[in-house]
């Protein structure tokens, strides 16, 4: 299957929990078909304290979303 987006491209999620939500693509895995899209589908990821996050604690970050949930928007 080819992929028709591209880093950059704005797209709409059409099924999931964050339906309906809009944002820029990020990141795309074209090897699994997924996409990382600004703002949609947040984890929490329990972190450690260390040099970079000297505080550590919860951070919140963007998931990869498979790309047939997925629809590009004009």
């Amino acid at each position: 299957m080819k992929i028709r987006v591209r880093k950059g491209d704005l797209v709409k999620v059409i099924s999931g929990d964050d339906v309906g939500r809009t944002g820029k693509i990020l990141r795309v895995y074209p090897s699994t078909q997924r996409v990382v899209i600004e703002g949609v589908n947040l984890i929490k990821r329990h972190t450690r304290p260390s040099q970079k996050n000297p505080k550590g604690g919860i951070l919140e970050k963007e998931a990869p979303i498979h790309l047939s949930n997925v629809r590009k928007e004009r």
